[in-house]
């Protein structure tokens, strides 16, 4: 146990609380028990190393962070842990990466149980089910999802600029004072072009150039590795699902033609179903269906989108279709807070209410005729005007 606290006080002497991202002011951490999920590089480590360096002791046995990845669980058990660590004094006890270790729901259960004076705080894969597994802790875990940087937290991270969040009917009603703000202190449009192509998952200040190329092998990583970890699949079926991908990356935004992909894939419409649903948790993938109602796994999504704009240049490059782009920031965006929907008039319809064409500086307000409470998302400006908003003020949403 004792390598564990020394990897813990390492990690801990590490990490910056320069940046902090959105959804640290959100979780509820008076609550005993925790889950945080997130794709792979979200930051889900650093966000929970940041808190327990703004609330716990330096150096003390009331908090301990371990990764259940670590080679000390394969001689050892949670159960072993938590019990020892409690003999400590210990108070607080975070795990990482639990869908690496096999019977992390029915042992987290236990310990809750067992210690009713600890808390419990614990991250996973955007994939992880809490009620899926051996032992239901959607009950007792309060769940919040990690996703990428918004495009307002990518100012701060890369620029140092703070602004606030805005709920949708202020981005809305006051996108030219918003706009004009924050224009004063730097040129929007130009960050916004560098967070399309790599600004949203914080790894890719490790190294820009390579960047494109991390991303894709950290894809790689979530279908090879922590989907067989959350989901009982076997090694064709990844091989099949990876496959879906490939095909899809070169169609996207696409209606789906689900007979034509199964025969492709030599697979049952079910089973490409299923697969379309993996991808959408794994991030890879956007689904966007005719109604509101959650993670429906075998329904036929109305339109698909790649998860966030990077993996779009980092799969197409120079020959990047920005139409592609620009939809794809919308929907990815304002998904975090909001229902987003298929509509066969305009291009999104956002919580059953507002009714969102996207498209370049030049898109007329043709398709918007007749439409209550619709608006232009516009590229390439900085300031928009009565519904004509600009793209990149949606990215302020969370």
């Amino acid at each position: 146990m004792r390598q564990l606290f020394e990897i813990f006080y390492q990690l801990i002497e590490r990490t910056s609380t320069d940046f902090i991202r959105y959804l640290y002011n959100e979780i509820h951490w008076e609550s005993r028990l925790i889950a945080i999920t997130g794709a792979r590089g979200t930051g889900k480590t650093t966000l929970v190393l940041q808190y327990i360096k703004n609330n716990y002791t330096a150096y003390s046995s009331e908090a301990l962070y371990a990764s259940l990845d670590n080679i000390w669980f394969t001689t050892h058990s949670l159960l072993d842990l938590a019990d020892e660590f409690h003999k400590m004094g210990g108070k607080a006890l975070f795990l990482d990466e639990v869908h690496k270790y096999p019977t992390w729901s029915i042992e987290i259960k236990n310990i809750y149980d067992s210690y009713p004076d600890m808390k419990i705080v614990f991250t996973g894969s955007s994939m992880l089910e809490i009620h899926k597994g051996e032992a239901d802790l959607s009950r007792r875990a309060a769940v919040f999802h990690l996703p990428g940087l918004s495009f307002r937290e990518f100012l701060d991270f890369e620029y140092g600029y703070k602004t606030a969040s805005f709920p949708l009917t202020e981005l809305l009603s006051r996108h030219v004072e918003i706009a004009i703000n924050i224009g004063k202190s730097l040129k929007p449009l130009v960050a916004f072009k560098e967070y399309l192509s790599f600004g949203y998952f914080p790894f890719y200040k490790e190294d820009k150039q390579l960047y494109h190329e991390k991303l894709l092998a950290t894809l790689n990583t979530i279908l090879d590795v922590d989907l067989p970890a959350t989901e009982r699949i076997d090694y064709y079926s990844i091989g099949r699902i990876k496959k879906l991908f490939a095909i899809l990356s070169q169609l996207v935004p696409c209606i789906p033609n689900i007979s034509a992909l199964s025969k492709e894939l030599g697979v049952t419409r079910i089973s490409l179903l299923n697969y379309l649903f993996y991808l959408k948790k794994a991030q890879a993938l956007l689904l966007l269906d005719k109604e509101a109602s959650g993670i429906k796994q075998l329904a036929k999504p109305e339109k698909i989108y790649l998860g966030n704009t990077n993996y779009a240049y980092a799969l197409g490059g120079d020959k990047t279709d920005i139409g592609n782009v620009r939809e794809t920031f919308f929907f990815n965006q304002m998904q975090v807070k909001h229902n987003i929907t298929y509509s066969s008039k305009v291009d999104f319809t956002v919580d059953e209410t507002y009714h969102f064409e996207v498209g370049g500086k030049n898109k007329t307000k043709q398709q918007l005729s007749g439409v209550n409470n619709g608006y232009l998302a516009l590229d390439s400006i900085e300031i928009g005007f009565g519904n004509e908003i600009p793209l990149w003020i949606f990215g302020l949403a969370y």
